[in-house]
């Protein structure tokens, strides 16, 4: 196995995020993290391309992890780029200048890959039981969606079923449906529009599962992990006390009404939402909420990991360590 860090790098459209680690034994130990709110995809949603101001915030994160890359002497990494890169008229130019001017190589991912990574990366958090399970993950710019084989928990490698990728996530949803930052009334007018707009959305997955099927639910996005720690009542986010958490899905439904109903100050004086997520958080109860409508579920399995995780697994297989497939920032 190749001595030395590991490092991957998720380009989302709405987070930068990217991890350290160090192989250890069967598996890895994180030594540096990063995570910056981008909004590479603000905009996108009406323009079809990444606006200037989106892509300067975004290189500036780069650049920082660019520098954390060097400074841990990253000898392997995986750096990849999601929905909005996929849907920008102007991904393809933009990969090109953070290359030129941060070294980082970015892959522009499929939404099958990007779903494949997200379980990889947080399938181990799945609870154990019979049945079908389903991994969602919910983007700034799309929402995936994994159905794993009966019984399937813990171990690697989980064969998927079936998946679904649709093109809303918590960015594009909020900017698309408006309304929802006028009156209680409006409000919930616009809320309403935005389930409407994911069960629409889902349909096609939806009708590929048995009638009424049950399936144990795993959650993997800012908004799952933004509900969890309302419902523990957190003054600010604990990783630790919220990865891996088991939620009633009646108590997550009754905290994303709650969210959807308040207005933006008030969603803005919740210490564990703040200025950052209030905009974007009820777009993330809408889309949560759908996912629950369709497939019902008594509990809600919620993971602070998801793509960087799957890249660090695939990169520690090794064989790949061998090929020396993918080197710092993805440079072949």
């Amino acid at each position: 196995m190749a001595r030395g860090n590991l490092a991957a790098l998720d380009l989302g459209t709405n987070n930068c995020r990217l991890l350290i680690a160090r192989p250890e034994g069967e598996g890895f130990v994180i030594v540096d993290a990063f995570s910056r709110i981008v909004r590479l995809g603000e905009g996108l949603a009406a323009n079809g391309r990444l606006s200037d101001a989106a892509i300067e915030r975004t290189i500036s994160a780069l650049s920082v992890c660019a520098e954390k890359l060097r400074r841990r002497r990253v000898v392997l990494a995986r750096s990849v780029a999601t929905e909005a890169c996929r849907q920008a008229a102007n991904g393809a130019e933009f990969v090109e200048r953070v290359y030129g001017e941060t070294g980082i190589k970015l892959d522009i991912i499929s939404a099958r890959e990007e779903a494949r990574l997200a379980v990889l990366g947080c399938q181990s958090l799945l609870e154990p039981g019979e049945g079908p399970a389903l991994i969602f993950d919910i983007g700034g710019g799309s929402t995936e969606l994994a159905l794993l084989a009966e019984g399937a928990a813990h171990g690697p490698g989980a064969a998927i079923l079936d998946w679904e990728s649709a093109p809303w996530g918590v960015v594009s949803l909020t900017e698309t449906v408006g309304g929802h930052e006028g009156s209680a009334e409006g409000r919930t007018a616009a809320y309403a529009a935005m389930r409407e707009t994911m069960r629409k959305a889902f349909a096609p997955f939806a009708a590929r599962l048995p009638a009424h099927t049950r399936v144990r639910l795993l959650g993997t996005s800012g908004t799952v992990t933004t509900l969890a720690t309302v419902f523990l009542g957190l003054p600010r986010y604990d990783r630790a006390a919220v990865d891996g958490l088991i939620v009633p899905a009646a108590e997550m439904r009754s905290i994303a009404s709650r969210l959807a109903g308040m207005s933006m100050a008030e969603r803005k004086g919740l210490p564990c939402i703040g200025e950052e997520r209030a905009d974007l958080v009820v777009a993330g109860c809408a889309i949560l909420e759908s996912i629950l409508d369709i497939w019902p579920a008594d509990r809600l399995g919620v993971a602070d990991r998801g793509i960087r995780e799957g890249i660090l697994r695939g990169l520690l297989d090794s064989n790949s360590l061998k090929r020396g497939r993918r080197r710092v920032g993805g440079q072949p």
